[in-house]
């Protein structure tokens, strides 16, 4: 059953990894790097800003900060706990795997902190801006899918990988913004 399933998400990784075409290697490039991210950040951080003021802003940089934190250091304590190869390490299918970047990372890939992170961050914002900006929520999860889908593109993320991520990302995102909420309620901000 799990050979099969492996199997299976090796299928469908090289099936979507292999769509890929040097016209959109660089746009994937951008949307995968972390970089381009920031400028997406302080716009939520700014939105925030103006919904709640600077004190809980404050609370909510410190919650997403430990969010993201505690996202990778689940992601990195999965990668050498299950120690699941990269596709672009594996080598049954070396020569299939269709890298887009000159590096492919880690040796272990289960799950994608990218995935994680971004889901997490989409999924804290869109509850906690969902209220005065009302279709932010889904905007943030199609920002979030293209980070995730990237990792597929570029080579270096099974899809089982990705879809782990996801679904870490979007429940310690949501717990987070709980835990947020709770505080600033102690707190009274």
């Amino acid at each position: 059953m799990l050979e099969e399933l492996i199997q299976y998400d090796t299928d469908v990784f090289l099936y979507l990894n292999n769509l890929g075409t040097d016209t959109w290697d660089g746009f994937w490039l951008f949307v995968t790097n972390k970089v381009s991210s920031i400028p997406l950040y302080i716009v939520l951080l700014l939105l925030a800003y103006k919904q709640v003021g600077l004190k809980k802003t404050l609370l909510i940089l410190v919650s997403v900060g430990i969010l993201i934190g505690a996202t990778d250091q689940l992601a990195n304590f999965f990668k050498y706990g299950v120690a699941r190869l990269r596709p672009c390490h594996n080598p049954d299918i070396d020569g299939l795997v269709r890298l887009v970047k000159s590096s492919c990372g880690g040796k272990y890939g289960y799950f994608s902190a990218h995935a994680a992170n971004s889901f997490a961050v989409a999924i804290f914002f869109g509850n906690l801006l969902k209220d005065k900006f009302k279709y932010i929520k889904y905007l943030l999860i199609v920002w979030a899918a293209f980070v995730a889908y990237s990792r597929i593109y570029i080579g270096v993320h099974y899809t089982l990988d990705v879809a782990t991520g996801i679904l870490i990302g979007a429940f310690m995102g949501f717990v987070f913004y709980k835990l947020m909420q709770l505080m600033a309620n102690r707190l009274k901000l």
